[in-house]
């Protein structure tokens, strides 16, 4: 199927009212005429098998305990071995109520409090918080800026010695890197000689730029099934984040069933039935839909990236690889964390992910979520570009 005929089949510049849905993003906003970009869902309405799907259910009308049966994990191999080029068995998929969980599963199974784990910043702020709530210590691993793209120099490799886990995002949130299989093996031959577990977390694995490859950490490092995990979801490709059903991937037996007891301790098992039938039926219908969707957050993006060049030269945002979400530096505003906070939501009449909450290197980066319609993304770029406008003119 051509581009364009994806793009009339799914139509994603229509705007879906959300406000009084109960909307984190957009009920959660401080003020009804404030733009929300900020949390990680998407404005799409979801693919039309999906919401067959979850009718059935209600049509049953029976919403008892549920448990992932054979043709639920057939979808999930079936979907990373077409999409991913991942070989996985069935029994490998430990189901979980969201990432984030997993991320603490992890990290109570294979650590102890004090244990230091290790994460590669800026990134998604969580990963501090799974940390430290569980009485473990952060150990940074700092990607460097240049030319436009982050890196992760080699000496930051050798600050993985001493840590037991290290906390690895692939697509990188927020920076939108994607990394490459060379990348992928010298962090794998780094953990390998620290004697440090991995947790991939790969949630944002679907969305990837063209001519971008996504290689899932065991792709790049095949002998790390035998000491990482990979964290999974249809949750954000296919925008089902209220429905807590996540795939983590864990070959090694002896760490599942760990990750597993862990899982029955803190009574986080269970999956929720209408997660069951939303992901097999992603996973079982959903590839033109990701295609066509794809191709809408990549023009998205290259609207965004143009009109920053043309209207809004003081911004600059970091080509991503992947996510839908674009990473921008504002420093050139000259305002500290706390005061472009205060200017994206009084001036700009924005909400967005403020960088300084990935890590001290995001201080001055805004994180805009453009997974939404052209419209929408058009009107908060708009906002943005009066409201620096005006910063101009009262300096003048």
């Amino acid at each position: 199927m051509k581009e364009d005929d994806r793009e009339q089949t799914y139509d994603f510049d229509v705007i879906h009212e959300r406000r009084g849905t109960n909307s984190a993003k957009w009920d959660g906003t401080p003020h009804p005429d404030i733009l929300p970009m900020w949390i990680a869902d998407m404005d799409f309405a979801v693919l039309p098998e999906i919401q067959e799907a979850l009718g059935h259910r209600v049509q049953h009308g029976i919403f008892g305990y549920a448990w992932p049966d054979d043709s639920y994990r057939e979808a999930v191999c079936g979907w990373m071995k077409r999409r991913h080029d991942l070989e996985i068995r069935p029994e490998w998929i430990q189901c979980s109520n969201g990432v984030v969980t997993a991320l603490k599963t992890a990290i109570q199974a294979w650590t102890e409090p004090g244990d230091e784990v290790a994460v590669i910043t800026p990134v998604y702020y969580p990963f501090y918080k799974s940390i430290e709530g569980n009485g473990r210590i952060v150990r940074p691993l700092s990607l460097t800026l240049r030319d436009g793209q982050y890196i992760l120099e080699d000496e930051e490799l050798r600050k993985l010695d001493g840590a037991k886990l290290l906390l690895f995002c692939n697509p990188h949130n927020p920076a939108g890197k994607v990394w490459t299989r060379q990348e992928q093996e010298k962090i794998a031959d780094a953990c390998r000689r620290y004697d440090v577990k991995v947790v991939s977390d790969e949630i944002h694995g679907d969305f990837i730029r063209p001519g971008v490859r996504m290689v899932p950490f065991w792709n790049a490092a095949p002998d790390a099934r035998d000491w990482s995990i990979l964290c999974t979801a249809s949750s954000k490709t296919f925008n089902l984040a209220a429905l807590w059903t996540s795939n983590i991937l864990i070959a090694n037996d002896d760490m599942r069933k760990a990750f597993a007891l862990v899982m029955d301790r803190n009574g986080a098992g269970n999956p929720n039935i209408f997660g069951i039938d939303a992901c097999r039926a992603a996973y079982t219908f959903g590839d033109d839909w990701v295609d066509s969707l794809n191709a809408y957050i990549d023009s998205n993006f290259r609207f965004m990236k143009n009109y920053l060049l043309t209207e809004l030269p003081q911004l600059q945002m970091i080509e991503p690889q992947g996510t839908y979400l674009a990473w921008v530096d504002c420093r050139a505003l000259g305002m500290d964390a706390s005061q472009l906070e205060t200017f994206m939501k009084e001036k700009a009449r924005l909400l967005l992910d403020e960088g300084v909450i990935f890590g001290q290197a995001g201080a001055g980066f805004e994180r805009f979520n453009v997974a939404c319609p052209r419209s929408v993304l058009k009107q908060a770029l708009d906002q943005l570009r009066d409201a620096v406008r005006e910063l101009d003119l009262q300096a003048d």
